[in-house]
């Protein structure tokens, strides 16, 4: 516990002067924990890639404390995307724009693109204005492995391969952020988030729905969010249970329940029937229950529509490992 109470703390001066001498370090953000170096420090981005074994295709996400700064890193903003930012930043989107050449190919897996969001975390927001740096960002978790939202969580995949945790509570959103492209003058989803497609489509008119297999943008790999036990998602969670009742299981479901496993197999998302509920809790019920020991978790499918797209999303490809 000495050791965790040295890594963890809440010093934002300190995680400010690590990441100013090239270090990495875990930052609160609104949707999940990042690792996050400085961006345009090709030797502190390379750390990043090598504490996650993150495969160097997958491009990152860089962190601004104000839009304004967007223009520095970027070589055009559409109308379009101009009204999504104002629309939704500070928050959980992340908009993909064309990168002017001062952005280190690294970060974008030497795509002619790079991913920018201005978080809405007041810590970060507070890391980001102190330090005067963009930070590159992805999850402060092993590639493919459950995002982390809570700092503990960090600790207990990585607390020994990084210099400081920074501590900021739980996520308040508890899934990764939208990411939006743009193609032929309009917005395409590449990743869903809780600003969902609903959401955009009120400011821009329309979204398209990105069906492509390039990795274009961080959180597109088909197996992702994975925790180390077992995952099934179903639509039918009472068949499933069956089908498994010769196993040590746990269950995650939405907002109810299953009469057939005892209440202490399971983790309940929203007793409010509360998609945002639900998407706070996801992530730290997987890890809770990868810690359990089961043999298989299953998970009960989200409703297909709005933010439960996204969930589905997250379980989907967490699932798609086993």
């Amino acid at each position: 516990m000495l050791v965790m109470n040295n890594i963890i703390g809440k010093d934002i001066e300190k995680a400010a002067a690590l990441l100013k001498e090239g270090r990495v370090v875990a930052i609160p953000t609104e949707t999940v924990y990042g690792l996050a170096a400085h961006a345009l420090n090709e030797k502190a981005v390379m750390r990043i890639f090598e504490v996650k074994n993150r495969p160097a295709v997958n491009p990152l996400i860089v962190h601004l404390a104000d839009a304004d700064l967007i223009p520095n890193y970027v070589s055009d903003i559409p109308d379009i995307a101009g009204k999504l930012i104002d629309t939704f930043c500070p928050g959980p989107l992340t908009i993909v724009l064309p990168k002017k050449a001062v952005v280190p190919g690294i970060v974008t897996a030497n795509r002619d693109t790079v991913a920018v969001r201005i978080p809405a975390h007041p810590v970060t927001r507070q890391l980001l204005k102190m330090t005067g740096l963009p930070l590159a960002a992805p999850s402060a978790n092993p590639s493919g492995f459950i995002s982390p939202t809570r700092a503990e969580h960090v600790f207990s995949n990585m607390g020994d391969k990084i210099d400081y945790i920074l501590d900021g509570g739980a996520c308040n959103t508890g899934i990764e952020s939208t990411i939006v492209g743009f193609e032929d003058g309009l917005p395409v989803i590449y990743r869903q988030g809780v600003i969902t497609a609903n959401d955009i489509r009120l400011v821009a008119g329309e979204v398209l729905q990105y069906a492509g297999d390039k990795m274009l943008a961080p959180g597109m790999s088909a197996a992702h969010y994975s925790p180390h036990t077992s995952m099934i998602l179903t639509d039918n969670i009472d068949e499933e249970i069956e089908h498994n009742k010769n196993r040590q299981l746990g269950v995650i479901t939405y907002n109810e329940y299953v009469a057939s496993v005892s209440k202490g197999q399971q983790i309940l998302l929203s007793e409010n029937d509360d998609l945002q509920d639900a998407a706070k809790a996801l992530y730290a019920a997987m890890h809770r229950m990868d810690a359990r020991g089961y043999d298989v978790i299953i998970a009960r499918r989200f409703p297909d529509a709005g933010i439960g797209l996204a969930l589905n999303d997250r379980l989907q490809r967490a699932a798609a490992k086993s």
